[in-house]
This record gives structure tokens, C-alpha cells and sequence, in this order.
């Protein structure tokens, strides 16, 4: 395992999220991206709570977002490098962002991004 502040580990996402196609970005709508150490579930390392886009009707301005949480310490657990921690990233904030798109876990494995 390796370890990763909490600072260093945020900026590890954005620099992800930053990886996302504008075109994409500016169609994700009412999503939250949370950092947490650990999640619920062993075994995590994001995950997706929310209406997929391809499933919405509308929002009428009084739902939540969206959550997509990414979690530090799975992902830590599993690198020897930052540089490992840094591809992780990439790959959970991409499989997770996928999801509020609708693209589910058979597609991404399809994709590569699995």
C-alpha cells in the first residue's frame, strides 16, 4: 500500500475529472464527485448513486445530485506507485462518471475500462 494525503489524493481527481472530454463534461448534470477514505461496501473503490442520464425525465430543482464517491484507501491499498494510484484514479473516475451516462459495467469492459 501506498500512501497518499488526503490534498494529494484530491488533486489526483480533479486532474482526472480534468481528463473528461469537454464535450461530456458539459452534459454531466446535477453530479457530485466526494472523496472518502473507505466505502460502505468492501471491495470499492467508487461508485455511482443516482438516476443515469439516459433514465431521467426531468429534474424539477428539488432532487439531490447525483454522488459518485471515490475512495481513497482501496485505491491506495492496491498501488506500489503513485504512479499506479494516479492510472487508478483515472480508471475509477471514468467508470463511475460512465455510469451517470448509463454506460454499464459490461459496456466499460467492452471499453477497456473495466
Amino acid at each position: 500500500m501506498i500512501k497518499v494525503s488526503a490534498e494529494r489524493f484530491e488533486e489526483l481527481v480533479v486532474d482526472a475529472l480534468d481528463e473528461i472530454p469537454e464535450a461530456l463534461a458539459q452534459l454531466m448534470d446535477n453530479v457530485v464527485v466526494v472523496i472518502e477514505d473507505e466505502p460502505d461496501e468492501p471491495g470499492l473503490l467508487g461508485l455511482y448513486e443516482g438516476t443515469p442520464l439516459t433514465e431521467r425525465d426531468t429534474y424539477g430543482g428539488f432532487e439531490l445530485p447525483d454522488r459518485v464517491s471515490i475512495y481513497r484507501n482501496p485505491i491506495c491499498a492496491l498501488a506500489t506507485s503513485e504512479d499506479e494510484v494516479v492510472e487508478e484514479v483515472l480508471v475509477t473516475v471514468v467508470h463511475e462518471i460512465a455510469h451517470h451516462f448509463g454506460i454499464d459495467d459490461d459496456r466499460l469492459h467492452d471499453l477497456g475500462w473495466a
